[in-house]
C-alpha cells in the first residue's frame, strides 16, 4: 500500500461538496489518509452561506430533511448540535388560481388519499376526477413510470399541474411528466405496484407512517445557515488530518503500477492513491472516467441538469406586511415566473433574531428546459420577482438590498429509468477496484441522500482496500473470497 498513515492507505476524494466532505469525514474515522481536491475556490457545492443587509442567510439550500438521520447526525458530529434549528412555522401556501391557498395536508408528494384533501386547491371537476380513481382498472407501473404520467392517468392532470408539479419542482426543478416515480417517490412506486387504486395506495402509506409514530420536525435548519455545515465538516476533516485543496481541478485519472494505484493529475500536482472517490457532478465524472471506464463515462454523460437562480431580498420590517406562513409554491400552469418564495425571516427564527429590523424573502426561478428566464440580467430577475411577489402578496415596498445567486446546471434530473442507468454505471465501475462515485446524480438530490451515498462510497473503497491487503497477506485464501470479505 502507498499510504503513509496508520489506516488502510491513501484515498483521493474528487469534489468538496457535502458528499465529498462526508466521504472524507467517514474515511478519516478509520485512520485512512485522505486528500480532497476541489476545482472551485471554496468547499460546500450547493450549500452556500452569505449575508444580506447585515444579516446571515443561506444563498443555496436552506434546510435538510430531518426524518432521515444522515444530515442531522453529521451536523452533530461536526460540532453543530447546539445550532440545529427546526423551522419556526411549518405552514405554507400555494399561489394558484389567482389566490394564496393553504397547502393541503393528507397527501404524498401532492398525491392525495382522498379528494377532500385537495378541496380549495382544485376545481370541482378536478375533485370529481379524483373520486373516479376507485372505479378505474389497474394502471401498470412496470419497471418505472413518470410521476406525472401515472398520477394524471389515475387522478387527472389537475392534481399534477396544481400540486405534484410545484412540490416536485421544489426538489428537482424538473418536469413532473418526465421525473421517475421509482427514483423520486419510491414509497409511492412500491405501493402502486400492489394496489389497483392510487388513492388506496396513498392511504396505506399514510397508515404506515401513522403506525410508525414519527415525531419531531420534518425539516431542520442550522443557525447561521445550512451553508455552514460543509464548513464545519471541512474543519473536522482538517482536524482529523485530512488535506483539502481548493482551486485544484482534477485533469486526469488513470490506473498505474500494474493496476495497483490510481494516478491523479490535479493542477501542477500528481498524486498517487490507493483508491478514489468521485464526488463530482456527472459531466466532470464522465470526463475523468473516459480513459479507464468508457462505458460508465458514456452513461454519466447522458445525465441532464436543470439550472436555477435564487433571488434574496431584504426589506425594512416596518414597511411590509406578509401573509401567514413560511412562504408559497407556484404551479407552472398558472403562468408566473417565480416557482416559489420563502419568507426566510419567518421560517427561520434565528434570521429574525439576528436582524430584527429586517425581513428577508427568497424567490426561486428556473425549471428544467427554462433557459430564457435565466439568460436575463440580475436586475431583471429581481424585477420579475418583485412583480410576482406584489401579485401574490400585495408587497410594493422597495427592498433595502438584493442578491441573485445562480446555480447553473445545479440539479441533476431523474427521468424514467434513472435507477437502471445508475445500476449500469456502478456495474461498469465495479470492474475497477478502489473506485467509487457519490453525490446528487445517483440516489437522491437531498442533503441526507448525498451523505448516505458518500458513506456507501467510503465503505466500498475501504472494502476494496482491505481486500487488497488480504490478497497480499493471504494470496491462497483470497482465491476463495471477494474483496472486502
Amino acid at each position: 500500500m502507498s499510504g503513509s498513515g496508520t489506516g488502510t492507505g491513501h484515498v483521493v476524494v474528487v469534489g468538496a461538496g457535502i458528499a465529498g466532505l462526508a466521504a472524507a469525514h467517514r474515511l478519516l474515522r478509520d485512520g485512512t489518509r485522505v486528500t480532497v481536491l476541489e476545482a472551485s475556490d471554496r468547499v460546500g457545492g450547493k450549500l452556500l452561506p452569505g449575508e444580506i443587509a447585515g444579516g446571515r442567510v443561506d444563498l443555496g439550500a436552506e434546510s435538510m430533511l430531518a426524518r432521515r438521520p444522515e444530515a442531522v447526525a453529521l451536523a452533530r458530529e461536526a460540532g453543530l448540535a447546539g445550532r440545529l434549528r427546526p423551522p419556526a412555522t411549518a405552514t405554507a401556501s400555494l399561489w394558484t388560481r389567482g389566490a394564496l391557498r393553504p397547502m393541503p395536508k393528507g397527501h404524498v408528494m401532492g398525491v392525495p388519499g382522498t379528494a377532500a384533501a385537495l378541496s380549495g386547491v382544485l376545481s370541482d371537476e378536478g375533485l370529481r376526477r379524483i373520486e373516479r380513481d376507485a372505479d378505474l382498472p389497474r394502471t401498470e407501473v412496470g419497471d418505472d413510470v413518470a410521476v406525472g404520467e401515472y398520477v394524471a392517468a389515475r387522478l387527472g392532470r389537475e392534481v399534477v399541474d396544481r400540486l405534484v408539479e410545484p412540490l416536485l419542482g421544489g426538489v428537482y426543478a424538473g418536469d413532473a411528466y418526465r421525473i421517475s416515480m421509482r427514483a423520486a417517490v419510491p414509497q409511492l412506486f412500491q405501493a402502486a405496484q400492489s394496489h389497483d387504486s392510487l388513492t388506496e395506495a396513498v392511504r396505506e402509506i399514510q397508515a404506515r407512517a401513522a403506525a410508525a409514530q414519527q415525531t419531531g420536525p420534518v425539516f431542520m435548519g442550522i443557525e447561521g445557515g445550512v451553508g455552514t455545515l460543509p464548513l464545519a465538516v471541512a474543519e473536522s476533516v482538517r482536524q482529523r488530518g485530512g488535506e483539502i485543496l481548493t482551486g485544484t481541478p482534477v485533469r486526469e485519472l488513470r490506473r498505474t503500477e500494474g493496476d495497483a494505484l490510481w494516478r491523479v493529475v490535479a493542477g501542477d500536482r500528481v498524486l498517487h492513491a490507493d483508491a478514489v472517490v468521485l464526488a463530482a457532478p456527472a459531466p466532470v465524472a464522465a470526463g475523468l472516467l473516459r480513459a479507464e471506464a468508457p462505458a460508465a463515462a458514456a452513461e454519466l454523460a447522458t445525465v441532464e441538469y436543470a439550472s436555477m437562480a435564487l433571488v434574496t431580498l431584504a426589506y425594512r420590517r416596518d414597511e411590509i406586511t406578509l401573509p401567514e406562513g413560511s412562504g408559497f409554491l407556484v404551479p407552472p400552469v398558472d403562468g408566473h415566473t417565480i416557482k416559489a418564495s420563502t419568507f426566510a425571516s419567518r421560517k427561520w427564527g434565528w434570521i429574525a433574531e439576528e436582524n430584527p429590523d429586517v425581513v428577508v424573502l427568497r424567490t426561486s426561478v428556473g425549471r428544467y428546459g427554462e433557459t430564457e428566464i435565466l439568460q436575463r440580467e440580475d436586475a431583471e430577475l429581481v424585477d420579475v420577482s418583485r412583480h410576482d411577489l406584489e401579485a401574490a402578496t400585495g408587497l410594493t415596498a422597495a427592498p433595502l438590498e438584493t442578491r441573485v445567486t445562480r446555480w447553473d446546471e445545479g440539479l441533476p434530473q431523474y427521468p424514467v429509468g434513472h435507477h437502471t442507468r445508475v445500476a449500469r454505471i456502478r456495474e461498469h465501475l465495479g470492474k475497477l477496484p478502489g473506485l467509487a462515485v457519490c453525490g446528487a446524480a445517483y440516489d437522491g438530490v437531498g442533503i441526507p441522500a448525498c451523505i448516505a451515498s458518500a458513506y456507501a462510497a467510503a465503505g466500498q473503497v475501504e472494502g476494496d482496500l482491505r481486500g487488497g491487503e488480504e490478497l497480499t497477506a493471504h494470496p491462497v485464501q483470497s482465491l476463495h473470497g471477494g474483496a472486502g470479505e
